[in-house]
């Protein structure tokens, strides 16, 4: 299969994936932070279920499916509205639990599980409306797609670690897995910086200085990528991999039909 058919191909079972992403990161923030005063599995439950949170207004209808896409990771994804949550699902989880006296570690346990939700969805192209109330301007680095199973895997065995392992073995696998999508998510970025490069160098070499275009990663990784060069008239589309012999990117163009 091209990797234009996998591209344009995001079945439902990728949103899921997604949704998996988030519930694995709030159940590894979870776990980080409470560490051993609270038993692990309520750390990951309750991580999980705020890293989900913030995608329950995708269960809204706004009247269509442009509405739909326009406000999903908009109110529920600002981060000034996560953080005057956070102490309320705190007060919340640590009642639910009798362990008031855990109140500040699960606020910042919760909140850092909500919190890094926006930011993770911020990394891929559909842009996620991060100072709401203040603007509704949808932030995309561009850098991840939807589902990188090397991104979530390792998250999802930290969890699985620290649920299974004794002592604090496990919860140290939980951290070398933070980190692990921190420094992923990093290079995703500077790996888009390196491919923008050599586009920017191509299209100046054959006298489009000015040519406007994205770079995003081609389905389930960050090592092969798609480029879109927009003209006014017509679009070309084009796919660069770290593993390519040469840094010539081939595009296919195609007219905007009269």
């Amino acid at each position: 299969m091209s990797l234009n058919v996998l591209w344009h191909a995001q079945p439902d079972s990728m949103q899921a994936m997604d949704s998996l992403s988030q519930l694995v990161l709030g159940a590894a923030c979870g776990i980080a932070v409470m560490g051993r005063r609270t038993a692990v599995w309520k750390a990951a439950l309750w991580g999980g279920i705020a890293g989900t949170l913030p995608d329950l207004d995708a269960l809204l209808d706004f009247g269509d499916a442009v509405r739909n896409m326009t406000y999903h990771r908009a109110d529920s994804h600002g981060l000034l509205y996560l953080t005057l949550f956070a102490p309320l699902l705190a007060g919340l989880v640590s009642k639910l639990q009798g362990e008031q006296a855990l109140f500040k570690r699960w606020c910042v346990a919760l909140w850092l599980a909500l919190f890094t939700h926006p930011l993770l969805d911020a990394f891929t192209i559909y842009g996620t409306q991060l100072l709401q109330p203040f603007s509704e301007h949808p932030y995309g680095v561009g850098s991840m797609f939807i589902v990188d199973p090397l991104y979530t895997l390792p998250l999802l065995l930290g969890v699985v670690f620290a649920l299974s392992l004794k002592q604090y073995a496990g919860l140290k696998w939980n951290a070398l897995a933070l980190g692990f999508s921190c420094v992923y998510l990093t290079w995703s970025a500077v790996a888009q910086a390196q491919v923008e490069r050599i586009v920017r160098a191509q299209l100046n070499a054959q006298g489009q200085n000015n040519a406007k275009f994205f770079v995003t990663p081609a389905p389930l990784n960050t090592i092969a990528w798609r480029i879109v060069v927009m003209n006014e008239k017509s679009y070309s589309e084009g796919f660069y991999s770290f593993f390519d012999s040469d840094r010539v990117i081939q595009f296919d163009t195609f007219y905007a039909s009269t």
